[in-house]
């Protein structure tokens, strides 16, 4: 009777543990949250990502997406998957995202779905960055409407076929201050929802 349950014990903790792997891993939707995470208004990164600091977790999930590589030093990417209201992004809902000039050289929004792939569409309509921004504004301020189909005036991103996704801020050369000091001064795009479901 001992080495039954021992060995249930045994199967548990290894089945335990491989859902905790794959969930770290990204195998599930988001996943859990990064080694060493850093969070600004829901916004989450960890700059750990690209460097020998990361932990096999945070390791694990880069191989998983293939989306983060270069070091902070480079590059920074924050992640959101829900809204001012802490409702998960869909395509089914409309949204305004908006902010202002980021901390750095370049920097842009790209949409992703669960499986941190760009969407199945035709729409031409993935990413908002700050070429756009300066192309329709001075930069300092910007919006744009992620929805499945466009409005009929201003800056776009599609979420058609996207299902639930992740808005990725990526910005390119961060300014020291905001790799010391990330919760100070990256300015937090907000995330917006309009409608859902053809309902305000």
């Amino acid at each position: 009777m001992r080495i039954v349950v021992l060995l249930i014990g045994g199967v548990l903790g290894l089945a335990a543990g491989a859902v905790t792997a794959l969930f770290a891993a990204g195998m599930f939707g988001a996943g859990a949250g990064f080694s060493d995470e850093i969070n600004v208004n829901g916004w989450k990164s960890d700059w750990t990502i690209g460097s020998t600091a990361a932990n096999p977790w945070t390791r694990a999930r880069v191989a998983r997406h293939g989306l983060l590589a270069l070091t902070k030093e480079e590059a920074v990417y924050f992640t959101k998957g829900v809204d001012e209201g802490g409702q998960r992004l869909s395509e089914d809902c409309r949204y305004e995202v908006s902010g202002g000039d980021m901390p750095g050289l370049w920097w842009s929004v790209t949409l992703y779905d669960a499986q941190s792939y760009l969407p199945l569409n035709k729409d031409n309509a993935p990413s908002f960055d700050k070429t756009k921004a300066a192309a329709t504004s001075d930069g300092s301020a910007w919006s744009f409407t992620v929805a499945a189909d466009g409005p009929e005036t201003g800056n776009w991103v599609s979420s058609q076929n996207a299902g639930t996704f992740d808005l990725m801020l990526r910005i390119y050369k961060p300014t020291p201050e905001l790799i010391a000091t990330p919760e100070d001064v990256l300015p937090a795009p907000v995330i917006k929802r309009l409608s859902c479901g053809g309902a305000a």
